[in-house]
């Protein structure tokens, strides 16, 4: 699988979360929403910490997301 892909993935997701999260009526639901958005923004740290492990950061190129 595509590194890249999996984190365009999980950030539609994040985002996705965050949205049902704003229409969560209950504290269940927004414990459950939070939650989710936890998980999934640590598992965006595992690619971008892989990320920059592989690359070494240069000043004079974009970042690439």
């Amino acid at each position: 699988m595509d590194p890249e892909k999996i984190m365009i993935g999980i950030s539609k997701e994040i985002d996705a979360t965050l949205k049902a999260m704003e229409n969560a009526k209950t504290p269940e639901e927004k414990l459950i929403n939070s939650k989710t958005v936890k998980n999934l923004c640590e598992s965006l740290g595992v690619f971008l910490n892989l990320v920059s492990d592989m690359e070494p950061y240069d000043d004079d190129e974009p970042i690439p997301f």
